[in-house]
C-alpha cells in the first residue's frame, strides 16, 4: 500500500476534459515531479488531491483511505499540505505567527481553554511556540521570526510558506512551482532545502516545477502531462529522452 495512491483520476469542466485517467503513487520519503507545458492540468491535479475540486471520476487514497469528497481543511488534517504558485502568506502578520497558524489545526484546548487561559491552553501555546521557533531555525528563518511577512525577501517568503505547511505535520507535501520568481542562487538554495526536508521530515514530496535543471537534479521520478493526458512516466533520464516529451515540452534533445 502506497502512502498516496491516485487512480484513474479525471475531471471535466463544462465539457472540457482537464484531466484524464491520471495515475500516481507516492511513498514515504519519495520525491516525485509533475511537469508539462502551461495549461497541461498540473495545478488542477493538485487542486483535486487537496479537495479544491471534486473529480468527475477516479480515486485519491491516503494511507489506503479515500479522501475524495473531503474539504481542504479535512484533507490537510489527514496529512496533505501544500504551497501555491502565487505565495499565500498572512502578509501583515509576523513570520512566527504565520507558522503558528499552521499548528492551530492540531490545537486541543477548545474555546473555553482559550477564553480562561487554562493550564492546558498555556502548555499547548508554549509547546507550539517552541516548535515554531525550531521549525524556523531548521529552515533558516529564526533570525527573522518577528519580522512582518511581506517585508521578507522573495526567497524567504517561499521558505516561510513551506515552513507553515510543515507546521501542519504532513505526511505528503505538495509544492506548486516553488522556484517561480527566484533568481539562480535562490533556486540552488531551494534545491538543497527540498532535499533536506525530504530527509529530515520523512515526508513524501510531490513537486510541480518548470525549472528543468532543478527538477532533473532532485526528483526520483517524473510524470509528464500534456492537455490533461499523461504522456510519460519515468526517471528524469528516461523522461528527458522521450520523443513525446521533447515534442510537447522540452524541445529537441541536445
Amino acid at each position: 500500500m502506497s502512502l498516496l495512491e491516485i487512480s484513474n483520476l479525471s475531471v471535466v469542466f463544462g465539457g472540457l476534459k482537464a484531466l484524464c485517467d491520471f495515475d500516481l503513487t507516492l511513498e514515504q520519503g519519495e520525491l516525485v515531479g509533475l511537469i508539462g507545458p502551461n495549461g497541461a492540468g498540473k495545478t488542477t491535479t493538485f487542486n483535486i488531491v487537496t479537495g479544491v475540486y471534486r473529480p468527475t471520476a477516479g480515486d485519491v487514497r491516503l494511507d489506503g483511505r479515500s479522501i475524495v469528497g473531503f474539504k481542504p481543511h479535512q484533507i490537510n488534517h489527514r496529512g496533505i499540505a501544500r504551497t501555491f504558485q502565487n505565495i499565500r502568506l498572512f502578509a501583515g502578520m509576523s513570520v512566527l505567527d504565520n507558522v503558528l497558524v499552521g499548528f492551530n489545526q492540531s490545537l486541543r484546548h477548545g474555546f473555553a481553554g482559550t477564553v480562561f487561559r487554562t493550564p492546558r491552553h498555556q502548555h499547548e501555546d508554549q509547546r507550539n511556540q517552541d516548535r515554531a521557533v525550531e521549525l524556523l531555525s531548521t529552515l533558516g528563518l529564526d533570525d527573522r521570526a518577528m519580522e512582518i511577512a511581506h517585508n521578507l525577501p522573495y526567497g524567504d517568503q517561499r521558505r516561510l510558506e513551506i515552513a507553515r505547511a510543515l507546521a501542519t505535520n504532513p505526511k505528503v507535501l505538495l509544492l506548486d512551482e516553488p522556484a517561480a520568481g527566484m533568481n539562480p542562487q535562490e533556486k540552488i538554495e531551494l534545491s538543497g532545502l527540498i532535499e533536506m526536508i525530504r530527509q529530515r521530515f520523512g515526508v513524501g514530496i510531490w513537486l510541480i516545477e518548470h525549472d528543468m535543471k532543478l527538477v532533473m537534479s532532485i526528483c526520483q521520478r517524473l510524470t509528464v502531462l500534456d492537455h490533461g493526458q499523461v504522456i510519460a512516466v519515468g526517471t528524469p533520464e528516461q523522461v528527458r529522452a522521450d520523443p513525446r516529451v521533447c515534442e510537447a515540452y522540452l524541445g529537441e534533445p541536445t
